[in-house]
Parts: C-alpha cells; structure tokens; sequence
C-alpha cells in the first residue's frame, strides 16, 4: 500500500473551469462524461484517450461536469429525491483522471444556459473552438445538446466538417459479463458491500478531506477521532468500517471509522467521517487524509445514552484490531 496519490501526484493535469482554454490551442484528444469514480469502466475509456494522444501528439482529455446534469434538473424540478449520490469528491476525481494521465480535465460547469445549448452549439463552442478536438471517443449511446437532440450521427458529420475522429466505445464489462458502471458502483455502495465496489474500482473505496475541528467528544471518552468532511450526498452507506489511512504520515494507519450524522450527540447534523487511529493520536489538523475502507462492520445506530455508546465503540475497535491481526494493513 502506497502513501496517499493525493499528496504526491507527479503531473497533475490542467484544469479548466470554462471554455475556450485561456492558455493553449493544443490540438485535443476528447472524451466526455461524469466519471464519478472513475471505475474500471471509465479507466478503459481513459487508457483508450491515453493511446491515441500519445500515438497522435494529442493533449489527452476529459470534459466533465459539475454539477451532475441529473443534479442540476432534479434541483431546478425541486425534486431532491432523483438528485445521484456522489460516489467521489471533486478532488478525488481529479485526482483518479491524473492517474489515469489525463493531460486536461474541463469541469464544465452545467447550468441553464448549457442546458439550452444546441447540439451544433455544444459542437462548435466546446469541442471546436474549446478544444481544438481533433479525435473523440464517447459511448455508442452518448446525447448532448438541447433535450439530448444529438446523436453520434451528428458527432460524425461535424467530424468531417471540422475535422475531427469520432469513436464509439460499447458497454464495459467484467471477466463475468457483467456491466461496470457508476449506477453499479452507487448500488454497491449503497450496501455497504465493499468488494463488489473494490471490483468495480480495481482498488479499495477511498475518500479523502482535511482534517477539521469537532465537538471533541472523542477525547473526553478515551476515543479522539479525526473529523473529515464528505460530500452531502455520499454514495456509502452510514455506518462503521475498518479502515487505513493515508497521508498522515510515512506509513498508512490502521482504524476504525464512523460516516453518519451522529445521531447520538447531534440533531440535523451535516454527514461526517469520523476517524478513530488505532495507533494512537496523531498532529493532523489541516491534513489532507485519504481513507481507504476496508470492511464494514454495522449501522449507525443512535444510542439511549452514553455509556451504551461507548461500549458499542470498544466492540467497534476490537473488531477493527481483528481484521488488522488476520488481515495485516
């Protein structure tokens, strides 16, 4: 296990915010879409637009967008119910597309006016004269534009106009024929079944953030945690895992974790990880750690009082020390 990539990414790509590139016309190799977690679905995809960058002296990119479009049409019907979890931070994603070398990730921001693009529009605007694309792999069932008005068709013709490659990509699937995608993925999560998401991503689950201040109850109860913020609408189930962590110092550290909204100490509280090291404290406010979970262990669960509490948290953190003794970190 290797220190955290967040902390150490060699080449970071560049990133834009908008549309045309402010600082280049390199001639672009593109794929677009949500990547939220960059699965092993995504990374066939990314390795594909890494190839041929490279076979073409191409800047190898992804366009992607932020919020989610489903986000943004369930806020705007004020319909919070079809809003997807997120499966990966923004930083987290970014950081997965680095590894996947990506030399460009457009955070295309999806707002109205995107919305009401036309399908030409999105052509000419985005991939023309933002990106000076060159070559472009999508999914065979790929819509953009206006109320999804363009096709691969369309993508073609405007190909042979501007001068640009298209490439279609079909579904990816596993050694079982089975369909790797980012509504798996969520669904994995959802349960708490982490090896079906390890299998998924090609690696363990992870989420990263700087460490806050919280109430410090920890302490006073002989449990002081690291407390990380998590996006709102997490994809993993609340509850408590055996993790490691990463970033805090040389080596990964073993411990217990708690994601949920602490039902037992808070009323309405914003969803938070909380991060017992079994290794004893260490200075991490302001640190950015990576939080690799390993097994899960049960729900959250709101206790009738303290003492109730505690206890569940000694049995939590000897099933923990079980896992590292049969398991190692």
């Amino acid at each position: 296990m290797q220190n955290c990539k967040l902390c150490s990414v060699k080449s970071a790509p560049t990133l834009y915010r908008s549309l045309p590139r402010y600082d280049n016309q390199r001639p672009s190799a593109v794929t677009i879409g949500n990547f939220d977690g960059v699965h092993r679905g995504h990374q066939a995809i990314l390795s594909r637009v890494h190839q041929l960058a490279q076979e073409r002296a191409l800047a190898g990119t992804v366009m992607t967008f932020e919020p989610h479009p489903r986000t943004y049409f369930a806020r705007r019907g004020q319909r919070p119910e079809l809003i997807p979890t997120q499966i990966s931070s923004l930083r987290d994603k970014v950081t997965a597309l680095a590894d996947q070398r990506m030399d460009q990730v457009v955070l295309q921001r999806f707002d109205q006016s995107l919305a009401d693009m036309s399908a030409d529009a999105f052509i000419e605007q985005l991939l023309v004269q933002g990106l000076n694309t060159r070559w472009l792999l999508v999914g065979e069932d790929f819509r953009y534009g206006h109320k999804r008005s363009g096709d691969i068709e369309l993508l073609r013709r405007a190909g042979l106009r501007f001068g640009f490659d298209v490439e279609t990509i079909a579904d990816v699937v596993d050694e079982h024929g089975h369909r790797i995608s980012s509504s798996e993925l969520r669904t994995a999560l959802a349960v708490g079944n982490l090896s079906r998401a390890e299998h998924l991503l090609g690696r363990r689950y992870r989420l990263s953030g700087h460490v806050v201040h919280g109430q410090k109850l920890g302490r006073t109860i002989g449990y002081p945690t690291l407390n990380i913020c998590v996006p709102a609408q997490c994809a993993l189930r609340s509850g408590v895992y055996v993790v490691r962590v990463a970033g805090l110092a040389a080596n990964p550290i073993s411990g217990v974790a708690s994601l949920g909204v602490r039902p037992t100490i808070s009323h309405g509280g914003r969803l938070m990880l909380e991060v017992h090291l079994l290794e004893g404290p260490v200075d991490a406010y302001g640190k950015l750690a990576c939080v690799d979970f390993l097994e899960y262990l049960r729900d959250e669960e709101k206790f009738p009082d303290l003492p109730t509490m505690i206890a569940a948290i000694d049995n939590d953190a000897q099933s923990a020390r079980d896992y590292f003794a049969t398991h190692g970190l």
